[in-house]
Order: C-alpha cells, then sequence, then structure tokens
C-alpha cells in the first residue's frame, strides 16, 4: 500500500488536470457531493464494526455498532483470487483467523472456512463469547444484503495495487444493491484510501460517490493550502491519525470546506478534544463511548 505522505509527482500538471475537471463538473458536485454531505452532523463512524466489543469485520461486530448508534460502518476491502470483494484490513489472513496466506492467493470458498472469531476470543478473554467461535468472513455484497440500503457504509479501498480492477467491482456492487447511481440515496456511502490513484480510478468511474482521502504522517501532520485546495478537486474530506494533528491542522482543512475524519479514537479525553477542534466526525473502536461524549456535549 502507498500511503499519500506529499504530492511528489507533476504536482502542478495535476492541479490543472483537476481544474479541468471541476470545470466541467460542477452541476454534478453541487447536486450529488457537496449538497448531500452536511458538514453539520457530526459522524460517528464504527471502526471495523464496534471491534472493541467483538471480532473486526464480522457481521456481528456491525450489529453491534448500529445497535451503539454508529452512523457509518466501515467496511476494509480486500479481494480475493476469484474476484470477490471480502471485508478484512489485513492483506493477509494470519491476524484474525485461524489460517494463514494472502488473501489474493485464496478463492472465496477457502476464505469462507477460516475462523474469523476465535481470535478475538484468546485475544480479550474478558470478552469473549461462545457465538464469536468459527464466525464467517463476510463479502461486501453479505455486509449490504443484510443492514441494507438503511445502512450506512463508510468503504476503504485496502491495498488497491494489488487487486486490479478492485475499484471496477466496487462500484458495479454498489449499483447493484442502489448504492450509487440515479436512485441512490443521499450519502449511504463514502469511499476512502490512502491511495490517491484508486480515489481518482473511483471517481472516473462514478463522480456521484463521495471521497475520502487518507494520509499518513510520520511526523506531527502539516499539510499546504496547495495540496488541500488539490484535494479538494477530487474529495470531500481527509482523513488521518488523531495522535499527528492540532486545532491548526483542523482549522486549516476546515477552511477548506473540507470534512476531517481522523483514526483511531478510543478514549474520552481524546474525543473530547477532538471536537472542540472542530473535527467533523472520527473513527472509534467503541461507538457507544463516542455516543455518550456526544450526548455530554
Amino acid at each position: 500500500m502507498k500511503h499519500l505522505k506529499k504530492f511528489s509527482f507533476s504536482l502542478l500538471v495535476l492541479l490543472l488536470f483537476v481544474t479541468a475537471v471541476s470545470m466541467n463538473s460542477t452541476v454534478a458536485w453541487g447536486q450529488t457531493k457537496e449538497a448531500e454531505i452536511n458538514a453539520n452532523r457530526f459522524l460517528n463512524i464504527a471502526h471495523r464494526g464496534a471491534s472493541g466489543h467483538a471480532p473486526e469485520h464480522t457481521l456481528v461486530s456491525y450489529e453491534i455498532s448500529k445497535g451503539m448508534h454508529g452512523d457509518y460502518i466501515e467496511v476494509d476491502l480486500q479481494m480475493t483470487k476469484d474476484g470477490v470483494l471480502i471485508a478484512m484490513h489485513d492483506e493477509k489472513v494470519d491476524r484474525t483467523t485461524d489460517g494463514s496466506g494472502y488473501v489474493k492467493d485464496m478463492t472465496l470458498a477457502e476464505i469462507k472456512r477460516l475462523d474469523a472469531g476465535s481470535w478475538f476470543n484468546a485475544a480479550y478473554p474478558e470478552k469473549a463469547g461462545t457465538e464469536y467461535e468459527g464466525l464467517q468472513v463476510p463479502t461486501l455484497e453479505e455486509v449490504i444484503e443484510t443492514f441494507g440500503k438503511g445502512s450506512r457504509y463508510y468503504i476503504e479501498t485496502k491495498a488497491p495495487d494489488v487487486y486490479p480492477g478492485m475499484e471496477k467491482e466496487l462500484v458495479r456492487v454498489l449499483k447493484k444493491y442502489k448504492l450509487s447511481g440515479q436512485n441512490a440515496q443521499s450519502s449511504k456511502v463514502l469511499i476512502q484510501s490512502f491511495s490517491q490513484e484508486s480515489l481518482l480510478t473511483m471517481q472516473s468511474l462514478d463522480p456521484a460517490i463521495p471521497l475520502v482521502q487518507l494520509i499518513s504522517y510520520s511526523k506531527p501532520a502539516m499539510i499546504s493550502d496547495v495540496e488541500l485546495s488539490y484535494i479538494k478537486g477530487y474529495a470531500v474530506g481527509v482523513g488521518m491519525s488523531h495522535t499527528k494533528i492540532d486545532r491548526a491542522y483542523v482549522e486549516q482543512v476546515r477552511n477548506h470546506g473540507l470534512l476531517i475524519h481522523p483514526y483511531t479514537v478510543n478514549e474520552r479525553a481524546d474525543m473530547e478534544r477532538l471536537i472542540d477542534w472542530g473535527v467533523t466526525g472520527m473513527f472509534t473502536n467503541y461507538p457507544d463511548l463516542l455516543e455518550a461524549v456526544l450526548k455530554n456535549k
């Protein structure tokens, strides 16, 4: 995965390209993106579901998060050898299943034979449940079929350079379930990625889907107005580790009219500080805790 760290390649050319695209798509942006994303609505984003309470990226974790008032279910995507999008954070199955190997080298049938829940019981015995034993890795379609168009999905294209055609398959699935396109309801889906190329591919395939640029920082976060203006050309927001930003960074992003959704915020004090700084949402393993903080606020 190539994280976006800085725009080091032909920035001027890209800016000119985005300007041209923006001039040709003002109506589409006004009707399908900016008008639909309400910056005044704070988003409680369930990170891999309620992953502080149940095995991440399982239907159980997603179900629990909905009961805890998570606004969006986050779904990380990998793609199987036979081209099926599944919900999993890592490129390898080792950490969150009883199997071993890369997702790209395994068929869906092989993935489905894995136990995606028992690892959680071993790692967190105080939260263990017999109902977690033998849970399967869900496909993206299974997630959508389970929770329907009434739910909201915050989807990340993971390692898209490893999975040629990932974006095309994602757009196909979203259109199949009417989560994008003419009949889609507003803001049911947000797509995020560290890969700028992946997001630009998504934009070319379906300009109506709102995009969020993830940014990786190894040092305290800094970003230029030029970079933010460029991002604004194709995305509605940015996301980064909450440990790398400060109030000035948040204000700079917001001054450009972009949403800012830091990750992964699990402590009450951090949640309260970020809300005071003006972030427009955050990812958390504990959507119930964030809901309590928001009520107090």
